[in-house]
């Protein structure tokens, strides 16, 4: 049994958990309003981004979709007069970005269809609702036993994933869940092991997975039916809410949340760790662990959405697990949901983020002690512990549970395709962690940069480096003077040059006579021999006397005369 094919919309699947951020980059003034220019990215890289122009009047419609939530969101006020001058747009607009900032760090706000929309309409202008009411319809005319009773709207977080309450003809006072999803960007089954993938899961049944009654895949999206519990989910057991609430009002800010007692932490938690070990063994990789895709039935726990991880559909906690470089696999990811499963059992709430180091008094110290070998820094940076470590802690290993070995029989052609699909899954995980790591990297070598202590550092290096090179100029201008001084390295400019005197304060000889001078000169002689010996003893010591520094440069130097 099938239902019609979704054609295709000829996009890139996107993965809806990824996180988006918006900065408002200016904006500008028309004739009666202001318009806001907004930047949004998708992930880490600057390539992946956009601008979409928003009005006050958009922040404010969304803010109102938004008031399900509970939480008090920092939306600026509203001003009839005045909200045209220069300082109230600028002051807005620093509102706005707080307001922005705020329902982006906010998972379950972040993830609704209408912020999706505000910050994205390219990719988030499809009807999932109408395209799903088409699929269920095709599907009820093949099969007339169903009957939908009504639409269960926004009852989970997923965009692409709608739900239908619905009966069985047959069994009128029986209740039934009908899910329909798109398939995610991490499908890595051909359409032909999906199918079987499917089969299998709708024929088998083991105490801690729940039952899946019927399940149909087409080449963009799955249908599928499991029995309704009228009591919803262990999270909706948590916070004391309806399960047919929307998950907005159920979860946004609960009111009456509360934690389980410690013999249910035990005995739920050894269950849980039990059906990811039955999942583990057959090779079928989950990792969508959390509160919601678990109900307790008889006092025994069922994992719910088995069938995500092959569908494709990205986990809840992908953006914390992605920021973690130790978890490289699929069983680690259990392990990381498992521990915030934990958390949320025993505090009755979800870490504000990981790593977690300061806890607040837990119920037993086994507790903690598990909870910190999963969520804490040493944790997340040494490595976590697998499934089989964890059933043997103090907190579970004295838990009784059904002694017999639990299996699920996959065809070998079958787990041969889901241990190539889960090894894709995983290569891609480690890449997106790469991007992210070298991101982080970049972000901290230039907020280092720019730190003040870092600016100071590199004024002192100038400084010295500076002064270094002023010192080493000194020196040269200096070691050229004394080899110029003493004629060492520098040859006379001619033979006949006289020599400075030394610089080492030792009295030179007199230098030798420049030959136009010298007795044996062709010259003739004085008409007075006393007229010339005292013209002889006075250029005698002028020569004696000489000294290089009083000369003034020349302007040509001639340097066949002798320089004097």
């Amino acid at each position: 049994m099938s239902f019609q094919e979704k054609p295709s919309l000829g996009k890139p699947l996107l993965d809806d958990t990824v996180p988006l951020t918006a900065v408002i980059e200016t904006s500008q003034n028309l004739q009666s309003h202001t318009e806001y220019i907004i930047r949004v990215q998708r992930g880490v890289s600057t390539d992946n981004s956009w601008q979409v122009i928003r009005r006050y009047s958009d922040f404010d419609v969304l803010n109102s979709s938004l008031m399900a939530c509970g939480i008090n969101l920092p939306l600026p006020p509203k001003k009839l007069i005045g909200n045209m001058e220069r300082e109230f747009i600028a002051e807005r607009q620093r509102g706005l970005q707080t307001y922005l900032d705020t329902i982006t760090q906010n998972f379950l706000i972040c993830s609704s269809l209408p912020v999706k929309k505000f910050l994205d309409p390219n990719n988030y202008s499809t009807n999932y609702t109408e395209i799903a009411l088409q699929q269920v319809s095709m599907f009820f005319r093949s099969d007339p036993k169903w009957e939908v009773l009504e639409p269960l709207r926004d009852v989970g977080w997923r965009i692409r994933k709608k739900y239908f309450l619905i009966r069985n003809r047959d069994q009128p006072k029986e209740r039934y869940l009908l899910s329909w999803v798109d398939l995610g960007p991490d499908k890595f089954l051909s359409d032909k092991d999906l199918h079987s993938a499917m089969k299998l899961l709708t024929s088998q049944s083991t105490p801690y997975v729940g039952p899946l009654l019927f399940a149909s895949s087409s080449e963009s999206s799955a249908l599928l039916i499991r029995p309704f519990s009228d009591r919803g989910s262990l999270r909706d057991h948590i916070y004391k809410v309806k399960p047919r609430e929307s998950y907005l009002k159920k979860y946004g800010n609960p009111k009456k949340n509360q934690s389980l007692e410690l013999q249910h932490i035990k005995l739920y938690g050894r269950q849980i760790l039990e059906g990811l070990r039955l999942l583990h063994d057959s090779g079928i990789f989950y990792g969508h662990l959390h509160a919601s895709n678990v109900i307790v039935d008889d006092g025994v726990c069922r994992l719910l959405d088995v069938e995500n991880g092959m569908l494709g559909v990205p986990s809840a906690l992908r953006p914390a697990f992605t920021q973690l470089r130790k978890i490289k696999t699929t069983e680690n990811i259990d392990v990381f949901c498992f521990g915030h499963l934990l958390y949320e059992m025993t505090y009755g709430q979800l870490p504000d983020r990981v790593p977690v180091d300061e806890y607040p008094a837990a119920p037993h110290t086994s507790v903690e002690s598990v909870l910190r070998s999963i969520l804490s820094t040493e944790a997340c940076k040494s490595g976590m512990p697998t499934v089989s470590e964890l059933m043997q802690t103090p907190l579970f290993s004295d838990v009784h549970v059904q002694s017999e070995k639990l299996q699920i029989k996959v065809p070998s052609r079958l787990k041969e395709a889901l241990k190539t699909a889960k090894e894709v899954l995983e290569r891609r995980l480690q890449e997106e962690q790469r991007v992210i790591h070298q991101h982080k990297r970049l972000i901290k070598a230039q907020y280092h940069h720019g730190s003040d202590e870092e600016k100071r550092r590199r004024k002192i290096l100038a400084r010295k480096k500076s002064r270094q090179s002023a010192y080493d100029n000194e020196e040269d201008v200096s070691i050229r003077n004394n080899n110029s001084g003493s004629g060492a390295s520098s040859p006379p400019t001619c033979p006949s040059s006289p020599t400075p005197p030394s610089t080492t304060g030792e009295t030179a000889p007199p230098p030798p006579l420049p030959p136009a001078l010298d007795d044996s000169s062709s010259s003739p002689p004085s008409s007075s021999s006393d007229g010339g010996g005292e013209s002889r003893a006075a250029l005698l010591s002028s020569i004696q006397t000489f000294s290089k520094g009083k000369l003034k440069k020349a302007e040509t130097t001639d340097r066949s005369q002798p320089i004097i």
